[in-house]
């Protein structure tokens, strides 16, 4: 079993930075394929960013240059850096984990674990 917990959403005006964290426990992310989901109201959740096995990284159209997908394998974490936020980023961020290696990376099917999530409102 993987438990994987992330924090840092908030409240952030247009063009403005968070940093998002996911915490995993149970495997070493260096053996989980590891991706960023967002959900806003009404939509179904959406591929932001993911790192494979070999440290491939992939990015959703809406999120090259704005967003960057890093990791600590020391400390077992996943970051997302995001910058130039603008209101349409506004949902739930969801941090999700396959334990195999996979290129089908922007498929929710893909990962077996997921996070609770955590919200992030850019305002206007």
């Amino acid at each position: 079993q993987v438990q994987l917990v992330e924090s840092g959403g908030g409240l952030v005006q247009a063009g403005g930075s968070l940093r998002l964290s996911c915490a995993a426990s149970g495997r070493a992310i260096s053996r989980l394929t590891m991706g960023w989901f967002r959900q806003a109201p009404g939509k179904e959740r959406e591929f932001v960013a993911a790192f494979t096995w070999n440290g491939a990284t992939y990015y959703a159209d809406s999120a090259k240059g704005r967003f960057t997908i890093s990791r600590d394998n020391a400390k077992n974490m996943v970051f997302l850096q995001m910058n130039s936020l603008k209101p349409e980023d506004t949902a739930v961020y969801y941090c999700a984990a396959a334990p195999y290696s996979s290129d089908a990376v922007s498929s929710p099917s893909t990962y077996s674990y997921w996070g609770r999530g955590t919200q992030v409102t850019v305002s206007s």
